[in-house]
Parts: structure tokens; sequence; C-alpha cells
């Protein structure tokens, strides 16, 4: 039975190092439409996303004139709870802003 154990104890178990790659990232996006006010749309840019009022009003103007605007870059998880944090502070405002997330592009 001794034999058995020391057996065992020769096996030798390799173990490969599992590369780790990145999360994939999403772009939250703004949704141009023509009822939501500008304020608003500056004001979310704030509140839930950090910007200051000159990088809020730069990007209300780019949904503004180009119909959609990047707010920002984030995990899936993050992207997903932001997009739903705007369309429950526009709906309490009664705004129809939307706002979509989709896969960032490589940079």
């Amino acid at each position: 039975m001794a034999t058995q154990i020391d057996n065992q104890r020769d096996t030798v178990v390799e173990r490969s190092l599992a590369k780790l790659a990145p999360p994939p990232m999403y772009q939250v996006v703004l949704l141009n439409d023509d009822y939501t006010p500008m304020e608003f749309v500056v004001a979310v840019l704030q509140r839930i996303f950090g910007k200051t009022e000159d990088e809020a009003a730069r990007i209300m103007l780019k949904v503004h004139h180009e119909g959609r605007g990047v707010c920002g870059v984030y995990t899936r998880d993050i992207a997903s709870t932001r997009v739903e944090m705007v369309r429950q502070m526009a709906r309490a405002n009664q705004h129809p802003l939307q706002c979509i997330m989709e896969p960032a592009p490589d940079a």
C-alpha cells in the first residue's frame, strides 16, 4: 500500500498560465430628440457621468448637431447601469431622452 501512495506523489500536474484579456468595453451614447431641453442633457451628463460643465456642454452640442454623442466608455455592467440611470432620470422628469450602449471601437 505504501507504493501506491508513493506513486500518487510522483504524479506531476502541469499548470498552464491563463492569459487574461481585458474586459470588452462599451460606449454609452445619448441620442438626439426634438423635445428634451439642452439644460436637462447637461444636467444628466454632470450628475450621471461626472462631466464638468464645459465637457457636458460640448457633448450636449454634439448630440444636438450630430444626432448622438458619446458620454463615456465603460465595462458592460457599468455601461448598462449608466444607461438605466439616464432612462430613469429622463422618465422621472418626463423627457423622451434616449440612451444606448454599444461596443466601443478598438483603440
